[in-house]
């Protein structure tokens, strides 16, 4: 395990990591042990009563959170004619074709998110294996006929949200800057995209564990009950 700094030594020791707290007392106790020179982002983990191995039960999907992400990805867009001129203007930083994929195909990975046309996924399809989850797809929301539309949710805090091998969820929602309520918001509505996409198939208990944390700060659990019943009330 690595050897964490002294601002994350004194963290730990002002909060109770074995203790449950709601989502509102969590987010409280992150904000104020915060003490990064810089806005740190609030993120959640959530791990999934899911079987991460079965492709029927994979949990992803977007939410575009009320109070934004705090961070403004770097957006590429496969885009041609009209639709590249949309992509453009809605802000997208780099706006190509097959220019973009031979740059790709060379080992060019200065982006955040992708995301493209339906006519230019002909020409995307090959880079597949190369990007694998970071590929532009329908499920995701980085696919479709609005490209304008989809890049400028993007750059406005919308979040892409896809389990890991674990069946955990990782996920920003927001940063250390905000007000309680309004992290408290945001966690509520990306609490109701993931139960949305619960998979038919799973059996059991599908949100089993909640921690929130900072980026440079340890995590505090979150009564799974309380998260769930956020998203449940959206």
């Amino acid at each position: 395990m690595g050897k964490h700094g002294k601002r994350y030594e004194t963290a730990v020791k002002t909060l109770d990591r074995e203790q449950t707290y709601s989502p509102e007392e969590a987010l409280r106790r992150i904000k104020e042990s915060a003490s990064a020179k810089f806005d740190e982002t609030v993120e959640v983990a959530i791990r999934l009563g899911v079987d991460a191995r079965s492709g029927e039960q994979t949990v992803r999907g977007v939410v575009a959170l009320p109070h934004g992400s705090g961070k403004s990805p770097r957006v590429v867009a496969f885009a041609q004619g009209e639709k590249a001129a949309e992509a453009e203007a809605a802000g997208a930083d780099v706006v190509g074709g097959q220019d973009l994929v031979a740059k790709i195909e060379g080992g060019w990975k200065d982006f955040d998110v992708l995301v493209a046309s339906r006519d230019m996924m002909r020409i995307v399809g090959r880079l597949g294996k190369k990007l694998g989850p970071r590929m532009p797809n329908a499920k995701a929301g980085t696919v479709g006929e609005d490209i304008a539309r989809i890049v400028k949710e993007l750059k406005s805090g919308r979040v892409q949200f896809r389990m890991d091998k674990g069946g955990v969820i990782h996920a920003p929602i927001g940063k250390v800057s905000y007000e309680v309520e309004k992290l408290v918001e945001n966690l509520a509505t990306l609490m109701a995209a993931i139960l949305r996409a619960k998979p038919p198939s799973a059996r059991g208990q599908y949100i089993r564990k909640v921690a929130i944390s900072s980026t440079m700060g340890p995590s505090l659990l979150v009564d799974v009950a309380a998260a769930q019943a956020l998203g449940e009330s959206l």
